[in-house]
């Protein structure tokens, strides 16, 4: 999962210095072109499987050539607002969802036709839409699932979780699971932001107001939503003090079988492939509604493009085309943002989990993380904060939320 956003300094300021070197019509000139595409995705044991589908893109297309930078995920916020600040950004590069508003607003991505909508995943495409443009394409997403233990259901006599479940069937489920003398827990889901504002989702609130300049968290629903979490250390999972919030604490417990249930991402099923019993995934519980965690990256054209055609044909190919879609799936990459149900048919094959359909399920209702054009990971960091003053008892739930929204509003007014 990205925890940390892109950094976004400078990007307004970036902005006029890449829109200057646009052609007049925002094409491209005739005859055989170059673009570049700088990117992170690739990065790490996937630069030859970008390869291959780069070279199918100029098979395909004789007359554009494709020039790829790949960079550490690390390095590359900082590489990029380096390369926009000197109107040397590429023709097309990677972006998230975090960073997708505060690039559109301040022009930095150009409109990227796109003749059949039908083609991506809609939820996931309208992610990197304004005012009914599409300024980006997605070029892969992971959702956040319930995980869970089946040899422990078994074990206790339970059923394993379905895609009916609400809060009350998993908090029932993980108080009958939790054997603390045994070091056995229930449940395990992260006491921050990223968990906050989809378990806020679930519980039919909102994180922003209307404006997007506001918080709206501190309401009955903020607070039920805010002690679903808390309220879970202690009694069916960890505290603090015995080690809940360290890194990979939870997916250690989960490996070694002393944990019933684990809400995270899709990208552990590796990490996972080799423990010692029996699990599965099903679509998170919601409490009026279910609500996934979706993260997802994309690319973008750059306005100050030159050949913007030619780089929007790439940014297409990139994210829907038949060799992308069998690339990614053979590889074990990141999943593609692609409508088809049959041409991902071979990933509900590839072994556990069993269930992988629920993947797919998770995208019929998705909660997209919160973005401000300023302060957004202060805004992040003071979530957590508050929230995790409220795990350790040091303020109540209602206290947390209201400091919270108060430091919040100060950050991104």
């Amino acid at each position: 999962m990205r925890t940390t956003a892109l950094a976004a300094a400078g990007i307004a300021a970036a902005a006029a210095l890449v829109m200057t070197a646009c052609t007049a019509d925002g094409g491209q000139a005739d005859g055989p072109v170059t673009i570049t595409y700088t990117n992170f995705i690739s990065n790490d044991g996937n630069e030859e499987n970008l390869q291959k589908i780069v070279a199918a893109f100029e098979e395909e297309h004789p007359d554009i050539s494709v020039e790829v930078t790949t960079l550490p995920y690390a390095d590359y916020g900082t590489a990029l607002q380096t390369d926009l600040a000197a109107g040397t950004v590429s023709d097309v590069f990677d972006l998230e969802y975090a960073n997708y508003a505060q690039y559109q607003a301040n022009g930095v991505l150009a409109e990227i036709p796109v003749e059949d909508p039908s083609v991506y995943r809609e939820s996931v495409l309208e992610a990197y839409a304004t005012d009914g443009k599409q300024y980006a394409l997605p070029s892969s997403f992971s959702t956040v699932v319930l995980f869970y233990n089946s040899d422990l259901f078994d074990a206790a006599g339970l059923e394993y979780p379905t895609s009916d479940w609400t809060w009350a069937d998993e908090q029932a489920a993980a108080e009958q699971l939790t054997d603390q003398a045994a070091g056995v827990w229930g449940d395990h889901q992260p006491v921050s932001f990223y968990e906050f504002y989809k378990v806020l989702a679930q519980n039919g609130g909102e994180f922003l107001d209307e404006s997007g300049t506001k918080t709206a968290f501190n309401t009955p629903e903020g607070v039920e939503a805010a002690e679903w979490l808390v309220g879970k250390s202690g009694t069916v999972m960890p505290t603090v003090e015995q080690g809940q919030g360290t890194p990979d604490f939870d997916t250690n417990l989960f490996s070694d079988g002393k944990l019933a249930m684990l809400h995270t991402g899709i990208w552990m099923f590796g990490a996972f492939a080799d423990v010692p019993f029996g699990w599965d995934i099903a679509v998170e519980p919601g409490n009026t509604q279910q609500a996934s965690a979706l993260f997802s990256n994309a690319v973008g054209v750059s306005s100050g493009s030159k050949h913007q055609d030619a780089a929007a044909e790439f940014a297409r190919f990139l994210t829907s085309s038949d060799v992308m879609v069998e690339t990614r799936l053979d590889a074990g990459w990141e999943l593609p943002v692609i409508s088809d149900e049959a041409a991902l048919e071979s990933y509900l094959t590839l072994g556990d989990p069993a269930n992988r359909q629920a993947v797919f399920d998770s995208l019929d209702q998705v909660a997209l993380p919160p973005v401000v054009a300023k302060g957004q990971q202060e805004m992040q960091d003071i979530m957590t904060e508050e929230l995790v003053e409220a795990q350790a008892g040091r303020k109540t739930v209602e206290e947390a939320l209201a400091s919270a929204s108060e430091r919040i509003d100060a950050a991104i007014g």
